[in-house]
């Protein structure tokens, strides 16, 4: 995973090369991630009380 390695990007600069790891154009984005995910309003959200902390008992010293 270093200068040598022809399948990465930094091996691709190393060797002045091109390919998928370092191609010429970035790549376009699509729309696909645009939308947000839909939430499912017929579940009923629980909410749930907060744990609690144990506080661990001090010795008593010599």
């Amino acid at each position: 995973m270093g200068k040598g390695d022809s399948k990465t990007a930094k091996g691709k600069r190393a060797t002045s090369s091109y390919g998928n790891a370092r191609s010429h154009t970035a790549p376009k984005a699509t729309g696909a991630f645009a939308a947000p995910a839909v939430k499912k309003t017929a579940t009923k959200s629980v909410a749930k009380a907060p744990a609690k902390k144990v506080v661990a008992k001090k010795t008593a010293g010599k």
